[in-house]
């Protein structure tokens, strides 16, 4: 059976399994399509909370970037998990226990003011489209390898399978559907690694096999990947980072961005109790460690394998010949997101860093004329099992799992938006009258719409997956992220302060991404170059969401302190959610 036959089977058997689970839990009212009616088990939450986070920048990119950057890059592992943490402990039980549908609707009755629960509207939209750019993005580089089509085809076909499953069900649907989707992306993730541990260094458990001895060598498998990867120009993978403050604020921002996701918040209005919020929270705390301890040994593995690929008698020999590059090379090229260009006319594939001018001087006298082979760092997790040798069945269980993992997220992200946009805006603005079928109907018309929009700047993305996310985390640490956190913690902060500490926050973090990253992310519109030499103090536009929130918090707080305090009856509000006196069912009201 041919490789496109097993991906087939495997990738359409999952989908058909996700779409019948969507029609089964068809949504009939607006308690069902926004919060699944209530009823969710603390472990069936946790496990879609796991997958709703386990995004394609989880399971497609982290891993690449990981494997790219080395320790560097390793901050979006450290500020994912640390803001998890901060999100369970610190925002989920108190919003639960406030009792209401969305994170908007928390912030208009908690700061008493229309205007706020519509800047909130606003924020949630701009960084939940940002975000499922970057899953729409992974889902195209997904489909494009196992359909064998190019990366544009893939990601049409990534969008019409998230509309049907994600317009019918709501949230009702896309929970099932998301525990469906946790099962085939974990096993997806690790069996692959532990087949690829056990065949570099004989221990098959990953995250203990990064620090065993390579078998071939001896030595022990970072040491041998430093030793690969120095030799051809790059830099150190466990070398420590420069510019100690962008990493501190990035981190920072992930993290604080985390806690402040409405995709995720919203999950923990669809179990009957705060207790059971709690419970969700611990219980994908467990989930999620399971590929977040997996994904730095997949990382160091999978540039060791292409490396040893590209150059199997060590980086001091000749590379390997282009027509004898292996048949994984072959298809992902097809997809346009490997490229190769002999530019010394040899016939063999020259793989190093260009870039560094030490390594010049070692390029010349070997006769190369600058490197060859370039390849998008979303594809080393699903070209992982290939580069390895694995059986066909493992390439097609990844394909799946990549999958998977990239439309929970984007099926989350899109009942995100269009809550808010039927709840909170037309429902909560607009049009307070509206018949309960009237504001199911505006839901699906604004997440069909949400999806067109994410799938036409999903096409040229600012970045790679994980790259884009972040840049949706540092656009929800500076607005929603301090906005939650003082309206549960602070009785003095009014609906001025939050106004202007959300508005603040957003303008100053989209505009120092736009200069960088292009206006409404346009290719071409950018004022600087997005390089470290270009950015204000070495602040890269991923990390400035920590920096925008801190704006957020000191704007708010001296306007607040400016102006009138709130009302004794909100001040009472917020002490009745910060202490356990019980909590009613989500409400729409």
């Amino acid at each position: 059976m041919s490789q496109f036959a097993i991906n087939i089977i495997f990738v359409g058997g999952s989908f058909l399994l996700y779409i019948l689970i969507a029609l089964w839990a068809k949504a009939g009212s607006t308690s069902d399509f926004y919060v699944a009616g209530g009823g969710v088990h603390p472990i069936t939450n946790g496990a879609a909370i796991g997958a709703d986070w386990m995004s394609a920048a989880s399971f497609i990119s982290m891993a690449g970037l990981i494997a790219a950057g080395g320790y560097a890059n390793s901050t979006f592992l450290m500020g994912w998990t640390g803001g998890y943490v901060l999100l369970a402990m610190l925002l989920a039980p108190y919003l639960r226990k406030f009792g209401k549908f969305t994170v908007p609707e928390f912030i208009g009755d908690r700061f008493y003011s229309r205007n706020a629960r519509l800047v909130a509207v606003v924020c949630l939209i701009v960084a939940s489209v940002t975000y499922v750019i970057g899953q729409m993005a992974g889902a195209g580089v997904a489909f494009s390898r196992f359909l064998e089509v190019d990366a544009t085809t893939g990601l049409m076909i990534a969008a019409v399978v998230v509309f049907i499953y994600a317009v019918l069900g709501g949230m009702k649907g896309i929970t099932y559907t998301q525990v469906a989707q946790y099962c085939v992306l974990i096993i997806a993730y690790t069996i692959p690694a532990i087949f690829i541990a056990i065949e570099l260094t004989g221990n098959p458990i990953p995250a203990l096999a990064m620090f065993s001895e390579h078998s071939q060598s001896g030595m022990p498998v970072l040491d041998k990947l430093n030793q690969v990867i120095t030799d051809l120009g790059f830099a150190s993978y466990t070398a420590d980072v420069d510019n100690k403050l962008n990493m501190v604020l990035f981190t920072l921002s992930l993290m604080i961005g985390t806690a402040g996701l409405p995709h995720v918040i919203i999950r923990f209005f669809t179990v009957p109790k705060v207790a059971d919020a709690r419970w969700s929270a611990g219980w994908a705390l467990v989930f999620i460690a399971l590929l977040y301890l997996t994904a730095p040994a997949v990382a160091s593995m999978a540039r060791l394998n292409l490396m040893t690929t590209i150059y199997p008698e060590g980086p001091a020999a000749q590379p390997i010949e282009y027509d004898e590059r292996p048949q994984w090379i072959q298809e992902w090229e097809v997809t346009g997101l490997i490229t190769y260009e002999d530019k010394n006319g040899d016939g063999r594939i020259q793989y190093y860093n260009d870039a560094n001018a030490d390594f010049a001087d070692e390029a010349q006298a070997r006769g190369w004329e600058g490197n060859e082979f370039s390849y998008n760092r979303d594809i080393l997790v699903l070209a992982n099992p290939e580069i390895a040798n694995l059986p066909g069945w493992v390439i097609g269980l990844i394909a799946a799992g990549g999958l998977a993992a990239a439309l929970s997220t984007a099926a989350g992200l899109l009942l995100a938006i269009s809550s808010a946009i039927s709840h909170d805006l037309i429902k909560g603005a607009i049009n307070p009258n509206i018949t309960e079928k009237g504001e199911l109907l505006a839901a699906r018309i604004a997440m069909a719409i949400a999806i067109v929009v994410a799938t036409w700047l999903g096409a040229n993305p600012p970045g790679f997956a994980a790259q884009v996310v972040a840049l949706a985390f540092g656009i929800a640490a500076a607005s929603l992220f301090p906005a939650l956190m003082m309206g549960i913690f602070s009785k003095r902060v009014n609906n001025k302060g939050a106004v202007a500490g959300m508005l603040c926050g957003l303008a100053f973090t989209l505009v120092y991404i736009f200069v960088y990253k292009g206006w409404l992310f346009i290719p071409g519109t950018n004022n600087l170059p997005d390089t470290a030499d270009a950015w204000v103090l070495g602040i890269s536009p991923l990390s400035i969401g920590a920096v925008g929130a801190l704006v957020n918090f000191i704007v708010a707080f001296v306007v607040s302190n400016a102006t009138e305090e709130p009302p004794v009856e909100i001040q009472e509000l917020v002490e009745s959610v910060r202490y356990p006196r019980g909590a009613g069912k989500a409400l729409d009201h």
